[in-house]
């Protein structure tokens, strides 16, 4: 039976989903106790994002920590419902590279997590869903993906480009490593004169 791009949206959400409610955890994140207010700031607000842990962001942010950790989801509930709370669906761009050690991600070589290499939302597949203006949606008007903004997701196409460049990079560096051992043995040589005739 042949598949599309978006079930395995649809397939994600549901194992994680399925994973919660195996385990018995609610699939609403429960609302965090009220902030203290903040006498210095009248129009502080201490409104809390509801979590729905039936998301495809969610259960991506979920599925992401659980595979870098090597722990079920159920120890990653907190960690997720606490990422979309204060940073919502862009928060996965930050997470995937604090994953990779702060390293910045070329989604152009690597597939988005949100996404899988799309370049659009997969939650709203169509301009009718997403309500754009009707002369909009036969423009190429695309509805970008937050995590990975659109980037064109072709690693064979891109590494054919890029190759060049990283050789004339390659070929650079090794010119400049030659000056410098040059300059270097220079140096030593006059230093070595002086000490030889004091």
């Amino acid at each position: 039976m042949p598949t599309t791009v978006f079930d395995q949206f649809t397939r994600r959400t549901a194992d994680v989903t399925a994973q919660l409610t195996t385990l018995g955890i609610p699939l609403t994140a429960p609302t965090p106790p009220p902030a203290d207010p903040d006498l210095d700031d009248p129009w502080a607000s201490s409104y809390t994002v509801p979590v729905d842990r039936s998301t495809l962001a969610w259960c991506t942010a979920a599925q992401m920590l659980a595979d870098h950790h090597h722990t079920g989801i159920d120890h990653q509930v907190l960690a997720a419902d606490a990422l979309l709370r204060e940073l919502g669906v862009r928060g996965l761009a930050q997470l995937h590279t604090d994953l990779h050690h702060g390293a910045p991600i070329d989604y152009r070589f690597t597939p988005c997590p949100y996404c899988s290499g799309i370049g659009e939302d997969p939650t709203q597949p169509d301009c009718q869903d997403a309500g754009c203006p009707p002369q909009y949606e036969f423009a190429g008007h695309d509805h970008l993906c937050p995590v990975c903004r659109g980037a064109d997701y072709q690693p064979q196409w891109l590494a054919e480009e890029h190759m060049p460049e990283l050789e004339q990079l390659l070929a650079d560096a090794i010119e400049e490593r030659e000056e410098r051992a040059s300059l270097r043995y220079r140096i030593r040589t006059r230093l070595h004169r002086r000490t030889v005739r004091t």
